[in-house]
């Protein structure tokens, strides 16, 4: 990036920066992040986050001089994101869904693929009366609520329960729960079922579990910023998953659905997981927009 460097002593940073427009900072950004995907859109969403700005305001506004401050947070933030570090973690937040929920670095950034497990949660629960009134809804593995408080806003009538191992996501989780004003929804921290109080009966569970196999953590560019324990899935990627399957064949009642996002090669091997665990139930793969898997569901 081609701002000028910090030097507060020479006085020559106040001086340069005075002249730094929103058109040549974004300039400036978008050739220091060449190597990532979308550098245009990073470099505007990172100065919007700085200025207080949507994207059409700082479209329109080319000309508008930043201050030194701004100027130097953006130069801050700019560096971070060539080195890696994820836009969300940056800007503190994520369009997830419907609506935008707080992400830090104790949780996984919420994906749009991940989507499509809340569109195949929805979907069964509007099959049944009153769009899921009296039904009890469980997401495992939280992280930062975007599904579990995704359905608890769309669903107000049904009890939501969201689980996670880690204390520092569950408090996330409760964050974007104030935030969005979503009630009804139940936090429980401890390994996946077995946080769940014995009395609680699920309808729908859903989990997004870690589903990475442990060796492919090191090459893979997500590991480098984002939780492990969010991604780390066992020798072969599906350890989480079997347990979870054990554990729930043993907490559902005759009327459920089990919705479990996967990697888009797993398919085949956890439909067989569930079909073993559920026998003569009705196991199917979602794909995504892509035509990868990404989830599988399992109904009576």
């Amino acid at each position: 990036m081609n701002l000028p460097p910090v030097n507060r002593q020479s006085g020559w940073l106040k001086r340069e920066m005075s002249r730094t427009t929103i058109g040549t900072a974004l300039q400036a950004a978008v050739g220091a992040l060449d190597a990532a995907a979308s550098p245009q859109l990073d470099a505007q969403l990172l100065l919007g986050h700085v200025m207080g700005l949507g994207r059409a305001a700082l479209l329109a506004h080319p000309e508008h001089i930043l201050t030194p401050a701004q100027a130097a947070k953006f130069d801050s933030l700019i560096r971070q994101a060539a080195a890696g570090v994820p836009i969300p973690y940056l800007t503190g937040h994520r369009a997830f869904y419907l609506h935008d929920f707080l992400v830090t670095p104790d949780v996984l950034i919420p994906r749009p693929e991940t989507e499509h497990l809340v569109e195949a949660a929805l979907a069964w629960a509007h099959r049944h009366p009153a769009d899921g009134e009296g039904l009890t809804l469980v997401d495992v593995g939280t992280g930062s609520g975007a599904i579990a408080l995704s359905l608890a806003a769309a669903l107000p009538a049904a009890a939501v329960h969201a689980i996670d191992i880690s204390p520092a996501a569950l408090e996330v989780a409760r964050r974007n729960a104030r935030r969005l004003a979503v009630t009804d929804v139940y936090f429980h921290q401890g390994d996946l079922l077995a946080a769940l109080p014995e009395a609680v009966q699920p309808d729908l569970i859903a989990a997004n579990l870690p589903y990475i196999p442990s060796d492919d953590l090191d090459a893979l560019p997500v590991a480098r910023h984002e939780p492990r324990l969010a991604l780390n899935g066992g020798p072969d990627g599906l350890a989480l998953i079997r347990r979870l399957l054990a554990q729930a064949v043993m907490r559902v009642g005759e009327a459920f659905c089990l919705l479990l996002e996967i990697g888009a090669d797993q398919g085949a091997a956890v439909a067989t997981l569930c079909r073993e665990t559920f026998p003569g139930t009705a196991v199917r793969v979602i794909k995504d927009y892509a035509g990868h898997d990404r989830v599988v569901e399992v109904t009576p």
